[in-house]
């Protein structure tokens, strides 16, 4: 279809969309401020933070930031506490395998 005129509906309808950024993605709203490794740092947790998680009780990827360490399954309405920027940290890994570790010495 070849539009001859811009309307509001012509660009409503999405014949003239903007071109997406290349590498910066959703640190593209700070143009050229704070320095490239800031940005590179700051990208890296906005994506981790908007991102969907898969829920540990349903298994969907239905996982979402709710507030700053609460993460919410829309799927099955259970609600956890987890990391900032992601659900689970490095931190949180190391002491779930040592409680495995320490349940099993005693088991056995």
């Amino acid at each position: 279809m070849v539009v001859k005129f811009l309307t509001k509906d012509t660009v409503l309808m999405g014949y003239f969309k903007t071109k997406r950024t290349k590498k910066v993605g959703i640190t593209g709203k700070f143009g050229v401020r704070y320095g490239s490794s800031l940005r590179r740092q700051t990208k890296k947790m906005e994506v981790q933070q908007h991102a969907k998680y898969d829920c540990s009780f349903c298994g969907k990827r239905s996982t979402q930031r709710t507030a700053t360490g609460i993460w919410k399954c829309k799927a099955c309405n259970k609600t956890v506490a987890g990391g900032a920027y992601s659900v689970s940290t490095a931190a949180a890994a190391t002491v779930r395998s040592t409680i495995r570790r320490l349940r099993d010495l005693a088991e056995a």
